[in-house]
Order: structure tokens, then C-alpha cells, then sequence
């Protein structure tokens, strides 16, 4: 009788994690409105950053160039979401957004088109970034502009580095440095 219950128990598992998304599965559009497959970082360490144009924190936009400029070569990535959830501090249009990136910080590294990193239309990347119970690993609510998520090689969160927190600090260097 036992194995009558455990059987169809066991398939319900099954069922459910094959049905559970991991950070690889997601795609996203890039600045340009073109699908950006998540998949394609697979085996590359990723720090996810929602970014703003007018904030006190943008000039973390030249460290982060830095940061994949010195690392990009050993297999980091940077994927920035811009967002307008904090103040209003990210106005412009997708096209505005990445005009400033280049001209002001020469970024290079993949930028997003904008997106919502809180409240009731979160994009689904960032409820899987912010939520345990999907990412299988933290809780992380997005307290301001320039929070970093990190992501491993297989695509399994890490941790999330508050804002204020700088791109080249020696937490974040050290595990990109880490094999």
C-alpha cells in the first residue's frame, strides 16, 4: 500500500522541478528589442545590475565597464537592466538609455531595455533573482538603483551585493577571480 502513495508522490516531484525555471532558461529583449537567451551565458560568471541614468550611484556605470573590460576575457559577463522603480531616476527611452552608456561611460557590455525590478510587474528575471523559493538559494529584495545580483558558471545565484557596494569591490573581484 505504501508503494501506491510513494509512486505517484514521486512523479509529482518529478513533474515539478523539470517544470522549474533556472537562471539559463530565462530570455530577456536587449536595448535594441532583440531576444537576449540567458542561455547563452552558460558557463560564464554573471553579475546582474539594474542601472539608472540620475541617480548618486551612476558613476558606478565606470567601474562596471572597468570591471568587464579587465574580466570578460576569463569568462565574466555584466548584464545591466536599467529600471525606473527608484524616483523616477531612469526616464529615458531605451534609445536615450544607451546613447548616455556609450557617450558618457563608453560601456560595451550587454545593456537591457527597461525593465521593472520591483513591485506587482516585476520582470520574471528579477522575481527569480529576489525570491528563494524560485532561485533556490536567497532572498534578495532590490533596495535601489545598482543592486548586483551573482550568478555562477552553471547558472545558480550566489548572492546579492547591496547598491552602494562598488563593482571593483574586493568581494566581488575575488569571486570572479575564484575558478
Amino acid at each position: 500500500m505504501k508503494r501506491v502513495f510513494l509512486i505517484p508522490f514521486a512523479l509529482g516531484l518529478a513533474v515539478a522541478a523539470s517544470s522549474a525555471q533556472g537562471f539559463h532558461d530565462f530570455t530577456v529583449k536587449d536595448i535594441h528589442g532583440e531576444d537576449f537567451p540567458m542561455s547563452q551565458l552558460r558557463g560564464k560568471k554573471v553579475m546582474v545590475v539594474n542601472v539608472a541614468s540620475r541617480c548618486g550611484l551612476t558613476p558606478q556605470y565606470e567601474q562596471l565597464q572597468a570591471l568587464y573590460e579587465k574580466y570578460a576575457g576569463d569568462g565574466f559577463v555584466i548584464v545591466a537592466f536599467p529600471s525606473n522603480d527608484f524616483l523616477g531616476q531612469e526616464p529615458g527611452s531605451d534609445e536615450e538609455i544607451i546613447t548616455f552608456c556609450r557617450e558618457n561611460y563608453g560601456v560595451t557590455f550587454p545593456v537591457m531595455s527597461k525593465i521593472s525590478v520591483t513591485g506587482d510587474d516585476i520582470h520574471p528575471l528579477y522575481r527569480w533573482l529576489t525570491s528563494a523559493e524560485l532561485n533556490g538559494a536567497g532572498d534578495a529584495e532590490v533596495a535601489w538603483n545598482f543592486q548586483k545580483f551573482l550568478i555562477d558558471r552553471d547558472g545558480s545565484w550566489v548572492r546579492s551585493v547591496p547598491p552602494a557596494t562598488l563593482p571593483d569591490a574586493e568581494e566581488i573581484t575575488r569571486w570572479i577571480e575564484e575558478k
